[in-house]
């Protein structure tokens, strides 16, 4: 049963496949990943696995109360996060779940922070026309009009504009998994993931491929 993993982006690389051709690839070490949390319908009115990763050194006391299923011995996770999954069969707290749930072939949807850019004009942000660079322009970067004079009198909400740039959430949904290496936790994903390096990832089936 295929749940999701958390993991961190290590870089990119190229490969080569069966018949020569480059690859691009973005490795994720997805060490195994711990069972926290088994939701059910019944109890909390849907299906889901809690998974938690890395070790932390401290646990809060409200942390520590979200982890009462989990083994006294077990390492005490860094990282939470929950997957919805329509069935719960085969999981339960403390058990491990690694990237031999994948395959080559797969389809996965890939969750990260992108890269912060700061603040960004309108042709960087919002990928904007310039304007003439001859003739003694001066509006080649500016953004423009705005919006109409007396009516309505004002700048509508969500005017593309100037603004802070990157630092969001962002999916790239259908990235084909490459190769999985189990000996080492790693994922090589096809393509470019979102975040820089040792970023933190969130890896599900894609919901196509389901």
């Amino acid at each position: 049963m295929t749940v999701g993993l958390i993991g961190r982006k290590l870089g990119m690389t190229r490969l080569f496949a069966e018949d020569g051709s480059v690859v691009p690839v973005s490795v994720i070490a997805a060490a195994p990943n711990t069972v926290i949390k088994v939701r059910s319908t019944e109890r909390d009115g849907y299906t889901a696995v809690q998974l938690g990763a890395g070790s932390a050194r401290h646990t809060t006391k409200p942390v520590a109360g979200q982890l009462p299923e989990l083994p006294k011995d077990a390492p005490r996770p860094k990282v939470f996060r929950e997957f919805r999954t329509d069935s719960i069969e085969g999981f339960e707290p403390g058990q491990s779940v690694d990237v031999t749930q994948f395959a080559a072939g797969d389809l996965v949807d890939v969750t990260g922070t992108s890269k912060g850019r700061g603040f960004a004009g309108t042709v960087k942000r919002h990928h904007f026309h310039r304007g003439p660079v001859t003739h003694g322009s001066t509006n080649t970067r500016q953004p423009g009009s705005i919006g109409a004079g007396t009516t309505p009198g004002r700048v509508f909400k969500n005017t593309r504009m100037s603004g802070h740039m990157g630092d969001e959430q962002v999916t790239t949904l259908k990235m084909k998994v490459f190769r999985v290496d189990a000996e080492r936790n790693l994922l090589l994903v096809r393509g470019a993931v979102p975040g820089a390096r040792n970023a933190l990832l969130i890896i599900r089936k894609a919901k196509e491929a389901i």
